[in-house]
């Protein structure tokens, strides 16, 4: 985007997630023999990443209070995505009409079924899924 005097600035940069996120989330990091099966976003500043284990049949992601997992970006909407685990085996992400969109490993999704190592776009936040199995 061009300005009156000349400069560019880029609105699209990504950010890292975890200085987004809201403070309530739980800032331990669980080592790999540590982590119990079930499924996490991760979110990660360089080295440094948190695993925020979704456990509900529907997990709320915004800037919003209400929330359940609450990201301070302006770029992620107040009410972003949903992530809804179906029958236990399978995980989709919706998209709750955000203003930047919702993508899944560089894809624009409405809807998509998330699978492990993939990589989801709020915004210009950016997290990963995982699954660890039993």
């Amino acid at each position: 985007m061009s300005t009156a005097t000349g400069t560019v600035t880029s609105i699209t940069a990504r950010h890292e997630a975890l200085p987004a996120l809201d403070a309530g989330v739980p800032r331990q990091v669980p080592g790999p023999g540590d982590l119990g099966p079930g499924r996490y976003l991760i979110v990660r500043l360089g080295y440094d990443e948190r695993l925020v284990r979704v456990d509900a049949e529907v997990t709320r992601i915004g800037r919003g209070f209400s929330a359940d997992l609450r990201l301070d970006d302006m770029t992620v909407s107040r009410r972003h995505a949903i992530v809804v685990a179906l029958g236990g085996e399978r995980v989709r992400i919706l998209d709750d009409r955000s203003v930047n969109g919702t993508f899944v490993n560089g894809r624009p999704v409405a809807e998509a079924e998330l699978a492990d190592g993939d990589v989801i776009t709020l915004g210009s936040v950016t997290l990963g899924y995982r699954e660890v199995s039993a």
